[in-house]
């Protein structure tokens, strides 16, 4: 790290809630992790246009520091499947090691049938390839959070 950089450029990329979000009237706090800056942003509008307050990482180092923090409020881990450094599977696993209950959405483009083979099966967690739409990813997120079937249930 450059001494020379502000804690605020070596942070995540931004933990941010929705704006105006009213913490009591939101639907949870989703942690996206996606190291392609367009897709976590537009991930993120579409969360948080619908009611989820959002933390936003660009990989699992910043996701497990920003867990940390805020896992008392993480209702879902978002996260691609390929990440720079640690892939989705294994930081679901270690957030999981600290919140069991913890629901899981694993995002990709590789097809769901190459993704569910490495394990992706597991009561709690879920898949939905990529490109999406925005009610694919609103259904899935709420599938994620409100029911308890198995992860290859796909959209």
């Amino acid at each position: 790290m450059n001494h020379t950089q502000s804690s605020a450029e070596t942070a995540p990329d931004s933990v941010s809630f929705a704006r105006g979000a009213d913490p009591q009237r939101s639907h949870g706090t989703i942690l996206l992790v996606e190291d392609e800056a367009f897709l976590r942003e537009v991930t993120c509008e579409i969360l948080e246009s619908t009611g989820y307050r959002v933390l936003k990482t660009r990989n699992a180092a910043e996701a497990t520091s920003t867990f940390g923090e805020y896992k008392s409020i993480v209702r879902l881990l978002l996260t691609d499947v390929v990440l720079p450094g640690q892939n989705g599977r294994d930081l679901a696993n270690e957030l999981r090691s600290v919140c069991p209950k913890l629901r899981i959405l694993f995002i990709s483009g590789y097809p769901e049938n190459v993704v569910t083979r490495h394990g992706i099966q597991e009561d709690g967690m879920f898949y939905l390839s990529k490109p999406f739409s925005l009610q694919s990813l609103t259904r899935k997120v709420t599938q994620a959070l409100g029911q308890k079937e198995t992860a290859n249930a796909s959209v």
